[in-house]
């Protein structure tokens, strides 16, 4: 299999990462965040590079990749919403939220709208928003509180190519307050 072209490209970055480890293996998930940034997602050849790379297996990179939800094993929409499914969230609406999209959307949890921009996910892991239920993340970006016409608001946003900052400023759950 051929080198991705991204590990010539960040050539320099790779070094770096790598140099802030007593031992190269460490700098896996960074690097596994690098070929994410590069492609989207993180295709087999990028598996490959890194094992390469870093002296491992494949194998061990790609436990690595499948452990972790926020690394993508193949093409993913240019904007990632992830719906909280976690006890909070769950008990304040997510599965209703989660359903309203799907019919907004036309796609199932898992899927990408045909255009390639939206894919709609759902984490039963806390994503740390408990104040904002139902909340859903945009890109890793924070939107709480959300209604089903929040909802149309921040789809809204997408299909204009708002950035994810700017939907979360919007739509964000506000900063508690010191006591």
């Amino acid at each position: 299999m051929s080198t991705p072209a991204w590990v010539e490209k960040r050539k320099q970055d790779i070094e770096e990462i790598i140099g802030r480890y007593p031992q190269k293996r460490s700098a896996m998930m960074p690097l596994l965040h690098l070929a994410q940034e590069e492609r989207g997602w993180i295709a087999d050849e990028d598996v490959e590079a890194i094992a390469e790379i870093l002296g491992v297996s494949k194998s061990l990179v790609e436990s690595v990749c499948s452990f972790y939800s926020l690394f993508y094993r193949r093409p993913m929409g240019k904007y990632v919403i992830t719906v909280c499914g976690n006890i909070a969230c769950g008990l304040s609406g997510a599965a209703e939220l989660t359903r309203y999209l799907e019919q907004r959307l036309g796609i199932k949890v898992g899927e990408t709208t045909p255009d390639g921009l939206i894919t709609l996910l759902v984490t039963g892991e806390c994503i740390a928003a408990c104040d904002g239920a139902p909340a859903l993340q945009v890109n890793l970006e924070y939107c709480g509180n959300v209604t089903f016409e929040r909802a149309d608001e921040i789809i809204e946003l997408i299909k204009k190519g708002e950035d994810p900052a700017a939907i979360s400023d919007r739509f964000g759950i506000p900063p508690v307050k010191a006591l």
